[in-house]
């Protein structure tokens, strides 16, 4: 049984072109904060003890990835 060239290969293109239109929004907005330093995040520092829980970063990488799953499907 031979794979679905055509599905892996619009795959990698929605892929490529999304980590390309990351990298180009990277660098046309330097001051973009990172995923891992978002407002909501939660952070908690006392003297011999550090808390990091990224809850924003969370919501909002599941988001993404929703989207592109969708829009995956939808096209497919």
């Amino acid at each position: 049984m031979e794979p679905n060239t055509q599905g892996i290969g619009k795959m990698l293109l929605i892929g490529g072109g999304l980590l390309a239109l990351t990298g180009l929004l990277f660098m046309l907005f330097p001051k973009i904060p990172m995923p891992g330093r978002l407002p909501g995040d939660i952070v908690v520092k006392r003297e011999n003890f550090s808390f990091y829980f990224p809850l924003m970063t969370s919501i909002l990488l599941s988001v993404l990835l929703s989207l592109v799953l969708w829009l995956i499907r939808r096209f497919n």
